[in-house]
């Protein structure tokens, strides 16, 4: 089933319960200003408060454009005004779209499945490529340097996400809400064999260097 996620910078929004249609699911996230947690799968959407606690909207509009894996996501700034010199900056800023809110989750999903069912529809991009590291994300396939790296499913997703994320301590816990798995503590442990995994399949591509422990911290992707 194809999951769309509709990002939020509002709290109360990001409670929306799912939508789910035909083959696809729906599914409303908070975003704050540190951008996207977790791994992006399937089309998304991102609906920008004008005026939020620690930056603009704005700012945070003009970050995930800068951020490759929201490259392609459609973004809509949620003004407080109908202001056109507003709406001009919305648009030279990244957004695709504007709207004056608050919005509802009628509104909401109406303006996403208005797009979602034309040919505007964004899509993810489907490689990773950080220098000799290249991440076939549609086939889950990674290689250094032109060798695969043997990697079992989860594995896999915690390197695409720390591609996603490198050179970025990156703690137990970010991993586990990543790869979906939170609210089950005992996966914080496990963690450290997805990580003892990881490494044994980067050190036998010659890749052994790229994964770093910071003790206490977490581990860090080098590129």
């Amino acid at each position: 089933m194809q999951r769309v996620t509709i990002y939020t910078t509002d709290k109360d929004a990001a409670q929306f319960d799912e939508l789910v249609l035909d083959s696809s699911v729906f599914a409303f996230s908070l975003l704050d200003t540190g951008g996207p947690r977790g791994l992006l799968d399937g089309p998304i959407w991102a609906f920008i408060d004008w005026v939020l606690e620690d930056m603009s909207g704005l700012e945070l509009c003009r970050r995930l454009r800068a951020n490759a894996r929201f490259a392609d996501a459609h973004v809509t700034l949620v003004l407080d005004t109908d202001d056109p010199e507003d709406m001009r900056r919305a648009i030279k800023a990244g957004a695709d779209d504007y709207v004056r809110g608050p919005l509802d989750r009628k509104t909401m999903l109406d303006r996403v499945l208005a797009l979602y069912a034309s040919d505007m529809r964004p899509s993810l991009s489907q490689a990773i490529e950080l220098g000799d590291l290249h991440i076939n994300v549609a086939g889950e396939q990674a290689r250094w340097r032109g060798r695969l790296i043997f990697l079992r499913p989860n594995e896999f997703r915690v390197l695409r996400f720390m591609a996603e994320n490198p050179n970025r301590v990156l703690s137990r816990q970010e991993l586990v809400d990543a790869l979906g798995k939170a609210g089950d503590p005992s996966y914080l442990r496990t963690v450290d064999v997805w990580i003892k995994r990881l490494r044994a399949g980067l050190r036998d591509a010659e890749a052994a260097t790229l994964l770093r422990t910071v003790h206490g911290k977490g581990y860090v992707l080098d590129v």
